[in-house]
């Protein structure tokens, strides 16, 4: 079976301290996965692993290419979204297009005039006059009208408003995703984006401790609330 990320023995280390401890992990094409767990877990050490980003200990393939020597190669068929949209200050809308369709063999400018259609961001804008969340708007624009096989969003808010990041989430499951794409979520809060999930991952101490569909956790699992004074006893009777 041909994956578009497979991992085994992943591990990474910052000196003493163990980010990502020897895991094993296989994504097929076609699957929105969701990558979850409190902060400090190990989730952006993979992602930097996979991405290129960052040296790795164990075997690690990305759509079939090793991310730690051909991350150039690799890149034309991955998008990467960041917490914090980073587009230069001086720069106006126009320009950011004309440099991403000059760049960028794969991006449609049809597509992403199309996504900011539904923004306030015009064509004359500069990048420094425009909030955080427009900036948002203007990178998942850009980012959504690249043809590729894998997109990554890490903690994908960005600073937008619930209304737009409702309908970001349409946009990707109607307008972007196909059964050729693969789409990574990373996450510590998995309320807002668990609809949209066929699989999910969660890390806990740089280790796998759930890898399974949706639809699995939906049978095997269920959302107990109680009180703040009473969850250390519910979770100590357990």
């Amino acid at each position: 079976m041909n994956y578009v990320i497979e991992a085994r023995g992943l591990t990474k280390r910052y000196k003493r301290t163990i980010a990502v401890d020897n895991i094993d992990l296989q994504i097929t094409p076609g699957k929105i996965v969701g990558l979850i767990g409190p902060n400090g877990a190990g989730k952006t050490s993979a992602l930097k692993a996979i991405l290129g980003l960052a040296t790795y200990e164990g075997e690690l393939s990305v759509l079939g290419k090793d991310p730690s020597k051909d991350r150039a190669a690799l890149m034309e068929d991955v998008c990467f979204i960041a917490d914090v949209a980073v587009l230069p200050r001086w720069i106006r809308v126009w320009q950011v297009i004309e440099l991403t369709e000059d760049i960028h063999p794969k991006f449609s400018r049809e597509k992403c005039e199309q996504y900011l259609s539904t923004t306030k961001i015009t064509m004359d804008h500069k990048v420094k006059h425009l909030s955080k969340g427009m900036v948002a708007q203007l990178h998942l624009a850009i980012v959504m009208a690249i043809d590729v096989k894998l997109l990554v969003l890490d903690e994908p808010k960005l600073g937008l408003d619930i209304l737009y990041r409702k309908q970001f989430y349409t946009n990707l499951l109607n307008d972007y995703f196909d059964e050729e794409r693969t789409i990574i979520i990373t996450t510590h809060q998995v309320e807002e984006v668990e609809h949209i999930l066929s699989d999910l991952i969660f890390i806990k101490d740089g280790r796998i401790a759930l890898d399974c569909s949706m639809e699995k956790v939906q049978e095997s699992y269920a959302e107990l609330m109680v009180a703040p004074d009473k969850a250390v006893a519910t979770i100590n009777s357990a």
